[in-house]
């Protein structure tokens, strides 16, 4: 027990800034509509684009908007895969991914590379986890709100009416196309700033980082949404998100705290992933199991 309370504030960092992914993937599966499997490749872009940059000298701030604008530019290839050439959207998420492997090898020079918070001023760090906690709540607020803001403009409506019904959106006057790239944008610069953010805590970037970061932002969308439902605003549905992040790596602490191997921890997510999402169908099962039952009563 004391060593999971000592591990808890690391669990809680580090479930803060995977549940900005998480808000990435809302954008995209949730609101978009999108199955984009770009993420697993622009979280370890963002990541790599950031790390080499600070170590090149650029300042931490420039070097995390760089890593933005990297996740940002996977998205829009996704976008243009799909939009433009007509590809399935798993599909156009899977070539932008195995492409983009090569980019981060050709990017970091090798597949991993460390970052020292010794030599240089990183904005967040697991040797100051305090901090990284504060740091973390600040841009998931920051986050939060703009995205709120930017939901409720012209194009933010556009996007979320694509998301919805693409064909009466088209109808509508709506071109779905751009807004499906401006969608995917969005989220994968969200992705790429969680992938950055990682790597300065981490200390390093690896060209694995974003293995499978895909299953743990549906996890914590799912999660969130189970919890606390759906029948919100939309600046609560983010917060679910982040939320749904932190219950889950709370959870896989739980578990590694119970001898677990972490070798099974990929297997374990899978499983948390699918209990997650049949509850909503056992949940239907059993009230019309009930309800069967109160007509079978009555007659």
């Amino acid at each position: 027990m004391a060593a999971f309370i000592n591990a808890l504030p690391g669990v809680l960092a580090q479930g803060l800034i995977w549940g900005i992914l998480a808000i990435g993937v809302y954008i995209t599966f949730k609101v978009l509509d999108f199955a984009d499997m770009t993420v697993d490749g622009s979280f370890s872009l963002g990541g790599a684009v950031t790390v080499m940059a600070v170590i090149n000298g650029c300042d931490v701030s420039v070097a995390l908007l760089l890593g933005i604008g990297a996740g940002m530019l996977a998205g829009y290839v996704t976008g243009l895969l799909h939009t433009v050439f007509k590809i399935p959207p798993i599909l156009a998420g899977i070539l932008t991914q195995l492409g983009l492997y090569s980019v981060n090898m050709e990017v970091m020079h090798k597949s991993t590379q460390p970052l020292s918070v010794d030599e240089y001023p990183l904005i967040v760090s697991i040797r100051f986890v305090g901090e990284t906690i504060l740091i973390a709540l600040l841009f998931v607020a920051a986050v939060v709100a703009i995205l709120y803001m930017f939901f409720g403009t012209e194009i933010g409506s556009a996007i979320r009416a694509t998301g919805c019904n693409q064909n009466m959106s088209r109808a509508q006057g709506i071109n779905t196309g751009r807004a499906i790239r401006i969608g995917l944008v969005i989220g994968n610069g969200l992705v790429g700033l969680a992938g950055g953010l990682m790597a300065q805590y981490q200390g390093y970037s690896d060209v694995n980082s974003g293995r499978g970061a895909i299953v743990i932002g549906l996890a914590a969308v799912i999660i969130g949404e189970v919890i606390f439902g759906a029948r919100h605003n939309f600046a609560f549905k983010l917060c679910t998100s982040v939320t749904g992040a932190v219950i889950y790596f709370i959870v896989i602490q739980i578990v590694l705290q119970l001898g677990l191997k972490s070798d099974l921890l990929k297997l374990f997510s899978a499983i948390i992933v699918a209990i997650f999402m049949s509850l909503p169908a056992i949940k239907e099962y059993r009230q019309n199991a009930k309800h069967r039952k109160g007509w079978k009563a009555n007659a």
